[in-house]
């Protein structure tokens, strides 16, 4: 009976002296309250009832959510948002443990102190548009601070920058006017653009309206000459040739009016040839008077 019992103490102290460390943690081991060493993943022994387990670490990496009120260059305050990701360095184990009792505090500490230091110095507008450079130079800066300590910062992000609902507002307000600018602008010059090819039609129209005027003066006028030698060709001296000439165009006006769908009231010599040889006593009378006048 005392043997068994020896055997289960004996047993029992052996079992303390083994432990196990799972991947990705680190165990810190103290010997008589003072640092001894640190473990890693793994199968170890420690001296029973003379070294402990003081601390048992996470080497994963962590990720922290920082949220930062501060004010741009432009004076706008602004909520930052940034993502810090960290983690333990495997040979730095001891020195993380003993030196920061809160390091989720301390690493956020230093963010809010670098990004109240970096976003100051740029406009809103910047701010946006130079994200990334600020996460990177917030990331050096809180990194060369955190791995005094052991810590490394894997990562930084600025996730979000939020000004307030009325500054949202006001930006939206002239970006929409500055795309309503853009967009009047646009539809002047389309308009300029209407109205030159407009002027150059109608140009281009009244230019072959006067073409096709000419055109056809010069081919009634060709007509008359045409019909004029005819007549003279037949033996007609140029009294009676005229006679004809004014009686057919006599003839085509009275048959255009007659034609014409228009209201109206013409009151002329119809009878034929009489009232023509009144017309054309009348007309070559004129003539004849505006010669001598010259």
């Amino acid at each position: 009976m005392n043997y068994t019992v020896i055997a289960i103490i004996v047993l029992a102290i052996l079992c303390s002296c083994a432990y196990i460390v799972p991947q990705q943690q680190a165990f810190i081991i103290e010997r008589f309250g003072k640092f001894h060493t640190v473990s890693l993943a793994g199968l170890h022994f420690k001296i029973p009832f003379i070294d402990r387990i003081a601390h048992k670490t996470g080497l994963r990496v962590q990720q922290l959510m920082v949220k930062v009120e501060t004010k741009t260059l432009d004076n706008v305050f602004v909520n930052v948002v940034v993502s810090t990701q960290f983690r333990v360095d495997s040979p730095n184990v001891a020195t993380a443990y003993y030196e920061l009792g809160d390091p989720a505090g301390q690493l956020r500490s230093y963010m809010e102190d670098a990004l109240r230091s970096a976003i100051p110095q740029l406009s809103l507008d910047d701010a946006f548009a130079r994200k990334d450079d600020v996460a990177r130079d917030v990331q050096e800066t809180v990194g060369a601070e955190m791995a005094r300590f052991g810590f490394t910062v894997v990562k930084s992000l600025i996730t979000a920058i939020d000004p307030s609902e009325q500054v949202k507002a006001a930006m939206d307000s002239i970006n929409a006017a500055q795309r309503e600018k853009e967009a009047t602008r646009e539809r002047a010059e389309a308009n300029r653009i209407a109205i030159e090819a407009q002027a150059a039609a109608d140009a281009e129209k009244t230019r072959l309206q006067g073409e096709g005027q000419a055109n056809y003066r010069r081919e009634i006028a060709n007509g008359i000459v045409d019909q004029i030698k005819s007549l003279q060709n037949v033996g007609m001296n140029i009294e009676d040739v005229n006679n004809v000439v004014l009686f057919n165009q006599y003839l085509d006006v009275m048959r255009s009016l007659s034609e014409s769908t228009n209201a109206k009231t013409v009151v002329l010599p119809a009878s034929t040839p009489g009232g023509y040889q009144d017309l054309f006593t009348q007309m070559t009378n004129a003539i004849a008077t505006n010669n001598e006048n010259k």
